[in-house]
């Protein structure tokens, strides 16, 4: 490694696979991460997580490469000086640059997101045989406080667990809600049927906009009122997370939306997707990413209201659990990996959900005074 380092795109050979590489400054391809990036490729994670990863790796390998340093020879306090860096700007991460920052470029969150993906490649070089010389990770038996051990240690009597060697205090971010009434101006303010839909199948069952544009019209059941959502390949490179299909109940008038979509705007076009280009464009082919990001910028400047779509899956989830519906429903119905992740996602109740919670429970009256 030396140098700058790039990340790019890559079309796996022969199919439409798509992933991402890590490269030097001498367009050689970075070894250790591309094993890495490979596999998680190979093991079916999407394009835009195997990206993200990429990122991060990319930022490991610079720090390594303006330092001088071998991979495979880090030490804890390397690790720590990475941490250093990340807080950095990158303007001032030059190592003949001394400054004294101002506040913090890379929040507590991105930086332990970068320290994970980091000790991950370090996990699967050490899994593969290559002999790394120092831990990112730390392993100690399930269950035990002290007796941390390399991650190269693999016979245990019960489980490891993974912990970071370096982790960096981060704040809980309270994931970003609309109002009904936002989400309504919104949905009035889009001009296509088909933009109506599109947001009313975020705000209505909380998918990804990812899956959102991966429905085909096998996924619709109108007769039971629900979709389902298919880890597939798509044309427009859109994703569904989840590596589980899911079946998600829906109100009747999302499925009168559907069919209104359909019989006014869609017509005769030939296509299994959805959501398709119907006015510029490939007509016809899959709606991609920025066609739906162009759509937002337009709906922000309509309504004066900042928002992007994930923010209606968060709205959706905070509406079940506000509503009382099991942490494990909500969970299934995201389709997160685990209910942990709902729960610790959406740990977020304000005041007035708290006043509710004591005022069924007998500890408050109605009244606040």
């Amino acid at each position: 490694m030396g140098g700058l380092v790039f990340v790019a795109r890559v079309v796996v050979s022969g199919s439409r696979r798509e992933s991402w590489t890590v490269l030097g400054d001498d367009g050689a391809v970075v070894e250790p991460a591309e094993r890495f990036l490979s596999f998680l490729t190979d093991s079916g994670r999407s394009p835009n997580t195997v990206k993200a990863y990429a990122h991060d790796l990319r930022d490991w390998c610079e720090f390594l490469a303006g330092r001088g340093l071998d991979w495979t020879a880090v030490e804890v306090e390397d690790v720590a000086a990475f941490v250093a860096w990340l807080r950095l700007p990158p303007v001032a991460r030059g190592a003949a640059v001394a400054v004294l920052p101002v506040g913090e470029y890379c929040a507590g969150s991105t930086i332990n997101r970068k320290l994970a993906a980091v000790g991950s490649m370090y996990v699967h070089a050490s899994r593969s045989g290559v002999a790394v010389h120092a831990a990112l990770s730390v392993w100690r038996p399930a269950g035990r406080r002290g007796g941390a051990r390399s991650f190269l240690h693999h016979v245990s009597k019960s489980k490891p667990v993974a912990t970071p060697v370096v982790r960096v205090r981060a704040g809980r971010r309270t994931p970003r809600t609309l109002s009904e009434d936002e989400v309504a101006a919104l949905v009035a303010a889009c001009e296509r049927g088909r933009d109506r839909l599109l947001l009313a199948v975020l705000a209505g069952t909380g998918m990804r906009i990812g899956e959102a544009l991966g429905l085909r019209h096998e996924d619709w059941d109108a007769a039971e009122c629900q979709v389902r959502v298919v880890p597939r390949d798509n044309d427009n490179r859109a994703r569904s997370k989840s590596p589980v299909p899911r079946t998600i109940p829906v109100p009747p008038a999302l499925v009168r939306s559907y069919a209104d979509y359909l019989h006014e705007e869609y017509g005769d076009v030939d296509s299994d997707y959805v959501f398709v280009n119907l006015w510029a464009g490939r007509v016809g082919s899959p709606l991609g990413y920025a066609a739906v990001y162009d759509l937002v910028r337009r709906l922000r400047a309509r309504t004066g209201i900042d928002f992007d779509p994930h923010w209606l899956r968060h709205t959706y989830a905070t509406r079940l659990l506000r509503a009382e519906v099991p942490v494990e429903v909500v969970s299934l119905l995201l389709g997160h990996a685990s209910v942990n992740t709902t729960t610790t996602t959406y740990a977020h109740l304000s005041v007035a959900d708290t006043r509710v919670a004591l005022v069924r429970a007998g500890l408050l009256t109605q009244d606040a005074s």
